[in-house]
């Protein structure tokens, strides 16, 4: 149930609304001035007219759907997510860049040197790496964190990495602006609540085997938390073809925009595995109206710690980024 306020109504009356309210049982949440979302409490039994009674209510929309605050419904228009001056979500191409792993202090700087100069606002670099083979690298901890602020300062370049337990929750984010939640975490329910009670933007990525719904009920968990700032982020899913590591879904960057009013990303790295089909999907996914592209970059790509078949060179990463560029500007 969404609660339109009268226009004149006072920054006092609403915060007693609100409190009303929760004396009679509601859940509520403040997406934007004017208008409060009941997220709890409210069913069949519940009638219109008990809130038409309230002070300062000039209208009442039911909300019919489970994913309440990240619902398009229930906000009047787009989340715009800024941070450092750097815009998510107004209509800009946002471009995120870097390798897999932290490797090295001269790995970082090679790929930050190239996200600035062709453009991106933001380097990645995962500094605790879930893989699939507890052999395998699994990442430099804070070093690697402490590697990655550095390498974006000095090229004005938002960090992003990956965090995987709500133990590492405090320490990334005193290093990265925003916190990446990985495939396998979509659904870890008590780390989701966890990054509602933090500031840093939430880079949530689908599972693979996740619905849309499944996908955008995770999102919710973030937001009913507290934590309104979340980037939904398209990375392939499981199907039966095996040519590819996954099948990179572009139907869900329009019809998460259908759905959402929060911003949609693609990683087309993850979603194909394949170095070749990287650069045609980052195309397609900006032609389908993504917000913004997250790409691999290595500058020696076969000598990458993690995912080297899906990583892509430096230059062609400058050139995919013009390309994309272009592609962007013809669908504004």
């Amino acid at each position: 149930m969404i609660l339109e306020l009268e226009q004149n109504t006072t920054p006092e009356q609403k915060e007693k609304l609100l409190e009303r309210l929760q004396q009679m049982g509601f859940r509520t949440a403040v997406q934007e001035e004017g208008r409060i979302t009941i997220v709890h409490g409210v069913d069949s039994t519940v009638k219109k007219e008990l809130f038409t009674a309230l002070p300062h209510v000039r209208s009442i929309t039911p909300l019919s759907t489970t994913s309440k605050l990240v619902s398009k419904a229930s906000k009047s228009g787009p989340t715009i997510i800024e941070v450092k001056g750097k815009k998510i979500g107004d209509g800009n191409l946002f471009i995120v860049a870097g390798p897999c792993s932290i490797e090295t202090r001269e790995q970082m700087e090679a790929a930050a040197k190239a996200a600035f100069e062709s453009g991106a606002q933001a380097l990645r670099g995962g500094a605790f790496k879930p893989r699939t083979s507890p052999y395998d690298f699994q990442g430099l901890g804070e070093e690697g964190l402490k590697i990655l602020r550095e390498t974006a300062d000095r090229y004005g370049l938002l960090a992003v990495t990956e965090v995987m337990d709500a133990s590492q929750i405090e320490l990334a984010a005193k290093y990265a602006d925003i916190l990446q939640i990985g495939t396998r975490n979509m659904q870890n329910f008590s780390l989701l609540k966890e990054l509602g009670k933090v500031k840093n933007p939430i880079l949530l990525k689908r599972g693979f085997s996740a619905t849309y719904q499944d996908l955008l009920m995770s999102a919710e968990y973030i937001l009913s938390a507290g934590n309104p700032n979340v980037i939904l982020c398209e990375r392939g899913i499981r199907t039966f073809e095996t040519h590819t590591r996954n099948t990179l879904d572009l139907n869900a960057i329009p019809a998460l925009h259908e759905m959402t009013h929060l911003p949609v990303f693609a990683d087309p790295s993850h979603g194909t595995g394949l170095r070749s089909l990287v650069a045609p999907m980052a195309k397609a996914s900006v032609a389908a109206g993504a917000d913004g592209i997250m790409l691999e970059i290595h500058p020696d790509p076969d000598k990458s710690y993690s995912d080297a078949q899906q990583t892509i060179g430096l230059e062609a990463f400058a050139k995919l980024v013009k390309q994309m560029k272009v592609i962007h500007e013809a669908m504004i």
